[in-house]
Parts: structure tokens; C-alpha cells; sequence
């Protein structure tokens, strides 16, 4: 499956009239998509969880909180709540990207040898519009972060479908690219960066709206297809 490559356009006026949510059987929680702006306690919950999240991890210089929380490059954050009302997890788009300068991942490459491979593959796909998904975090109850997190997966998607641009990309440890790979995403075949500390190996991974489903396990596939198509056909919405 294929589609053509997409015209970007400016996508700095982008505004959501209203959240979007829905129930996600497998993670048995709701979905929520929404802005900082439009749900303020909500992203405030978000980054209080993922804060707690990375500092219990021991990678808590890897999200500054401090320098986020404004809200001013998050086009669109995610949340899953059960019916507890405890959040289980989230992740935030940064951008649409501009160039190379405006993505976190120059910070993370910064010294490294990947670096100017980092800034080639983001410079020559930013007028097609990117999106960086950015401060993703799951619930620590095993019996259900896995589901979590491939429930996060594709959450790309929903913005590629929102802003309609063609490029989705993110940062992290092998482990976890592992999971999110499983909507379509591309590990780039850039050497790792040792962020946040020499511990890791981050690595970057690339979703393209145009050849995703080459790469989708068949069950993702099917959501995400099913899931951008009831985001589409807003306002009627049911999942």
C-alpha cells in the first residue's frame, strides 16, 4: 500500500476545535488526542506522569519538563486514562518540523559521528512535513504497558491524518523502537548516539505515510487504518 507524496504546507495556524477520544479494547483505557491548549490539566497530568516515569527509570535528563510544559512546540499530545481515571501512558508530537535545527535529535547526536546523517535525513524530508514524537511513557503495571505501548504506536498517524503531512519520526533505545516499529516505522541506518548517558543506545526511527504499510505488522495495520478513517470522517466518531 502507497500513497502519493503529500504537499506540505504551513502548518503554524493548525488548531484542534475539540478533543478526539475513543476506547482501546486491548489496553482497556481511552484514548485521548488533544492540545495543551484545548485540555490544560490533562497535559499537565501527562507531564507530571512522565516526569515521574523517566526520573523512576533513571533517565530524567532526557525530558526537561521545565522547558515543555508551555506547550509552545507540542502540535498534539496523546493519553490513555481507564475508567479509573488513572493515565497509563502518553507521548507528544514537536513540530510540524522546520529543518534539522528544530528537532531534538541534533541534541542527542551532538559529538557523534551520526550527526550529520541525523540532520540529511531530517532536512530532506522537512518540506514534506514532519512530525517528532517526543516524551512517550508507559504505565509501570507490566500486565498492561506492552498493550500500552503498542496502543501509542500509532498514534502518528492520528497527526499525519490531523495536519495531513507524510513523516513521522523518534528517538530512543532499540528495545522500545522495537514495539513502536511495529506501525510501520524504519530504523534509520544511523550509528547509535550514547543519549542520555553512555548507557544507552539511542537510535532513530522513521515513518513514512507513503509506504508504512510495507513494514506494519498486519493487526497495527488494520487499526491504524481504521482509526485514521473514523478521525477523517469527524465529527461523528466511533471506535
Amino acid at each position: 500500500m502507497s500513497v502519493p507524496s503529500l504537499e506540505f504546507h504551513d502548518y503554524a495556524a493548525f488548531r484542534m476545535p475539540e478533543n478526539i477520544s475513543w476506547w482501546d479494547r486491548d489496553s482497556r483505557s481511552t484514548m485521548v488526542i488533544s492540545t495543551p491548549e484545548l485540555d490544560s490539566a490533562l497535559w499537565s497530568e501527562y507531564l507530571c506522569c512522565a516526569e515521574r516515569s523517566y526520573r523512576k527509570h533513571g533517565v530524567e535528563k532526557a525530558l526537561d519538563v521545565a522547558a515543555i510544559a508551555d506547550g509552545a512546540d507540542t502540535a498534539i499530545f496523546w493519553a490513555l486514562v481507564d475508567d479509573d481515571g488513572v493515565m497509563l501512558g502518553g507521548v507528544r508530537a514537536k513540530g510540524p518540523l522546520t529543518g534539522a535545527d528544530d528537532s531534538h535529535a541534533v541534541v542527542e547526536w551532538a559529538g557523534h559521528e551520526g550527526l550529520p546523517m541525523v540532520r540529511k535525513m531530517i532536512d530532506d524530508r522537512a518540506p514534506f512535513g514532519i512530525l517528532e514524537m517526543k516524551s512517550a511513557w508507559t504505565t509501570d503495571d507490566r500486565s498492561r504497558a506492552g498493550l500500552v505501548s503498542t496502543a501509542l504506536a500509532r498514534s502518528g498517524f492520528h497527526a499525519l491524518e490531523l495536519m495531513g503531512i507524510q513523516f513521522c519520526m523518534a528517538t530512543s533505545a532499540p528495545h522500545i523502537l522495537e514495539r513502536w516499529g511495529s506501525s510501520g516505522g524504519v530504523v534509520a541506518p544511523i550509528p547509535a548516539a550514547a543519549y542520555p548517558d553512555e548507557r544507552y543506545r539511542t537510535k532513530m526511527m522513521w515513518w513514512d505515510r507513503r509506504t508504512f504499510a510495507n513494514h506494519a505488522d498486519p493487526e497495527q495495520l488494520s487499526k491504524i487504518l481504521r482509526e485514521t478513517a473514523a478521525i477523517a470522517s469527524r465529527p461523528a466518531i466511533a471506535l
